[in-house]
C-alpha cells in the first residue's frame, strides 16, 4: 500500500488542525492501521472482501481512494447487520460490520483522533482508552466504596449505541477537529446505511458497534457526562455506557439519579433505562461483572449473574461435546476457563472458584457417563477404572440419570480429579492463585 503523506512545510498548530486528513492518509499511519485491521481479523462486510486480500486490493486501488479522501468525496459502503446474543442472555445486540477497507480507514482515523481527544477525557473514564481497562474501573469503584461512599447510582443508558444523536455528537467532535474533510467523513460513517437481507436501511441516529471508530465516538459524547459529574464533585467510574456514581446516602443517590436523567435527556438526547438503573447498596448491584462484600473495607467478588452466565456458556459447550473425545473437548474448554479466571483475578472471595471447579468436573463425568450409554459398557468402563465387579454392576444398573451418577462415589472413584488433570483440565482455584501471585 504505497501511499505518501502530502508534502509541504509544517506550519502553525491551526494549519496542522486543518490538515488532519493528510495525517490520516500518511503512509506510516496507514501501514500501522493495516497491521491492526489484519491482526483483529473479523468478518467481511457487505462486499465480501476479507482481510487476506486487503493488501492486494489497496495496491491496485489506493491512489484513487486516497485522492477521494483528500478531496472529501469518499463515500463509505453500508455496514452489514449482525445480531449476537447479549451477555445477559436476554435479547440481541446489533453490530454493524464495515467493509475491511472502511475498517482500515476508520482505524487510520482513530489513530490520529485518539491522541487529540484522549488526553482531555476524565480520569473516571476507563472504556476503550490506551493503558486503561475494565479492571481499572473495578479498582476505582472499590476505592470509592472503601472511602465511605456506600450507596451507588447505577446508570444504564437505553440502547446507547443505537440512540446516539448525530448532531449532538458531531457538535462535540467539532470542538477539537477543524478539518472539514475529516468531519464530513465521520458524519458519513455515522450515516452509512445498514444492510440486512440485501436491503439497505438509512441511519439517522446511533453509532453501531463493530467499527474501530465507534468506541472513541462514544467516549467523545459521554465525556460531557463525565465533566458534569466532576463539576458536581461526584465520585464515579465509567466504562463505555456503564456508569456508577458513589454517594453517601440513599437520598443523595435519588437526587443524583433524577438530575442526571434530566441532564442526559436535555443535553445529550439520551434516555436512562429505569428498569435496569437504580440506587442501591453496591453489594446489591454489579459493575463490569464484579460485586463487593458488605465489609467496611469491601472485598471484590464475582457477581452471581456473572457466574450464571458463565455456567450457561459452559453448558452450551458441554452439549456440543457430548459425542466427542474428552481430550478434544478439554482442548477447547481450557482457554475459555483461563480467560474467564484471568478477568476475575481481582476477586478476593475465592469460594466461587472451588464451586465452579466441582461443577465442571461433575459435568465432565456426566458426559463420560452418557458416552458409555449401555449398562454393559458402563460395567466394563467402571471395572477398567478400578471398581470391583459387584460394585461396577450395581452402579451401572442403578437406573439414575447422568447428573446423579456424575456426583456419585463410583464416578468419583472411576474418574478422579487427578485423571481429569492428566487429560488437560485446569483448576480455576489454582489459576486464580497463580494470577494473584503474579500481580
Amino acid at each position: 500500500m504505497a501511499c505518501q503523506a502530502c508534502a509541504g512545510p509544517t506550519g502553525s498548530a491551526g494549519d496542522e488542525a486543518l490538515q488532519l486528513m493528510d495525517k490520516v492518509v500518511s503512509r506510516e499511519n496507514l501501514l500501522l492501521a493495516y497491521r491492526r485491521v489484519v491482526q483483529n481479523a473479523g468478518a467481511p462486510g457487505v462486499d465480501g472482501m476479507t482481510v487476506q486480500v486487503l493488501m492486494a486490493y489497496c495496491r491496485q486501488h489506493w491512489p484513487a481512494i486516497r485522492e477521494r479522501l483528500l478531496k472529501g468525496t469518499y463515500i463509505p459502503l453500508p455496514v452489514r447487520k449482525v445480531e449476537i446474543p447479549k451477555p445477559s442472555g436476554k435479547g440481541m445486540r446489533t453490530l454493524g460490520i464495515p467493509t475491511v477497507l472502511d475498517r482500515l480507514i476508520q482505524q487510520a482515523l482513530l489513530q490520529v483522533l485518539a491522541p487529540i481527544f484522549d488526553p482531555t477525557f476524565s480520569d473516571g473514564s476507563f472504556g476503550f482508552r490506551p493503558g486503561r481497562g475494565p479492571l481499572d474501573a473495578v479498582r476505582r469503584a472499590r476505592a470509592h466504596i472503601a472511602a465511605g461512599h456506600r450507596w451507588v447510582v447505577d446508570l444504564d443508558l437505553e440502547k446507547f449505541f443505537d440512540r446516539v444523536n448525530h448532531d449532538v455528537l458531531m457538535a462535540r467532535v467539532k470542538r477539537r477537529v477543524k478539518d472539514k474533510r475529516v468531519l464530513v467523513l465521520i458524519n458519513r460513517y455515522l450515516q452509512a446505511g445498514m444492510m440486512e437481507g440485501g436491503l439497505v436501511s438509512p441511519r439517522t441516529e446511533g453509532t453501531p458497534q463493530g467499527g474501530p471508530l465507534s468506541p472513541l465516538l462514544s467516549n467523545v459524547l459521554l465525556d460531557d457526562l463525565d465533566k458534569e459529574l466532576e463539576r458536581r464533585g461526584h465520585r464515579f467510574a465509567r466504562y463505555a455506557d456503564d456508569c456508577n456514581i458513589y454517594v453517601r446516602s440513599k437520598a443523595a443517590g435519588e437526587r443524583v439519579m433524577v438530575s442526571l436523567e434530566r441532564f442526559l435527556r436535555d443535553k445529550l438526547r439520551l434516555q436512562v433505562n429505569r428498569n435496569k438503573s437504580g440506587v442501591a447498596r453496591p453489594w446489591e448491584r454489579r459493575f463490569l461483572g464484579y460485586s463487593v462484600t458488605t465489609h467496611r473495607q469491601p472485598k471484590l467478588k464475582v457477581s452471581r449473574e456473572s457466574v450464571k452466565r458463565f455456567k450457561d456458556k459452559l453448558r452450551r459447550a458441554f452439549r456440543r461435546g457430548r459425542g466427542r473425545n474428552l481430550g478434544t473437548q478439554l482442548t477447547e474448554l481450557v482457554p475459555v476457563l483461563r480467560g474467564w479466571v484471568a478477568y476475575y483475578r481481582l476477586a478476593e472471595v475465592k469460594g466461587v472458584f472451588e464451586e465452579l471447579d466441582q461443577w465442571i468436573r461433575r459435568k465432565l463425568r456426566a458426559i463420560l457417563w452418557r458416552q458409555w450409554k449401555r449398562w454393559p459398557t458402563r460395567i466394563q468402563e467402571l471395572r477398567r477404572r478400578g471398581l470391583g465387579a459387584r460394585r461396577a454392576a450395581y452402579s451401572a444398573m442403578n437406573g439414575r440419570g447422568p447428573w446423579w451418577n456424575a456426583g456419585a462415589s463410583h464416578m468419583h472413584t472411576a474418574v478422579p480429579t487427578a485423571w481429569l488433570r492428566q487429560q488437560g483440565l485446569v483448576s480455576l482455584v489454582q489459576e486464580h492463585q497463580r494470577l494473584q501471585y503474579s500481580m
